[in-house]
């Protein structure tokens, strides 16, 4: 079935908080990055948000006092892949409402280094800024893990799995978005989010997602 177009809003299953667009602010144009440390805000990015909800109980191990029954719907849970989000926006647009995604999910309580972005046209403006330092430096940033982390989509198979990925389709051809959406899809443990031409996506999807 194609992917249904969602209001640009947050929406997690058991693996993460639900984050809502009630009240957010209109993205700000995002500035040339300057030099950053890793503690530092990403450009353009608004200041915290409301404090962050109390982490949810810590679920018990596999099997743990579970019937056979009980442990085989939890492996199939497991192996369902995570929630699919698609927000409507246009070529031009979708990187905005790929940030518009990360900051709601960073006010619902996600931490940055849960989320990765990948863009199929233009580069984000941090990952260009930090690539201009070289790809040790850049890649570093991802081992790190304290960020959000901005790559292009001919990098996804180097990207590492992160709890959130975000895919930014603003350019490109539809065999590039064809051949990213399900890299990103298999770096997803939660929820993959899925910004540009509803149309153009279920069309290099098909039936695939």
């Amino acid at each position: 079935m194609p992917l249904i177009p969602e209001e640009p809003q947050i929406h997690e299953s058991a693996q993460g908080p639900r984050g809502t667009a009630a009240g957010h602010p209109a993205p700000t144009p995002r500035p040339v990055p300057g030099p950053r440390s890793a503690a530092s805000p990403r450009p353009g990015r608004p200041g915290p948000g409301p404090a962050r909800p109390a982490p949810p109980v810590p679920r018990p191990h596999p099997g743990a006092g579970q019937s056979p029954s009980s442990r085989t719907e939890n492996r199939s849970e497991q192996r369902s892949g995570p929630q699919i989000q698609l927000i409507p926006a246009p070529v031009d647009g979708a990187l905005d409402a790929a940030e518009e995604a990360v900051d709601l999910l960073l006010e619902s309580g996600r931490a940055p280094g849960d989320i990765l972005v990948l863009t199929t046209g233009e580069q984000h403006p941090w990952a260009a800024h930090e690539l201009s330092f070289g790809e040790a430096a850049y890649w570093a940033q991802q081992d790190a893990g304290d960020d959000v982390f901005f790559a292009d989509a001919s990098a996804v198979e180097r990207a590492a799995a992160r709890p959130v990925v975000v895919v930014a389709v603003n350019g490109s051809s539809d065999e590039v978005a064809a051949w990213t959406l399900p890299l990103a899809m298999a770096r997803a443990t939660a929820l993959l989010i899925v910004c540009g031409d509803p149309k153009r996506i279920n069309a290099v999807l098909g039936a695939g997602v």
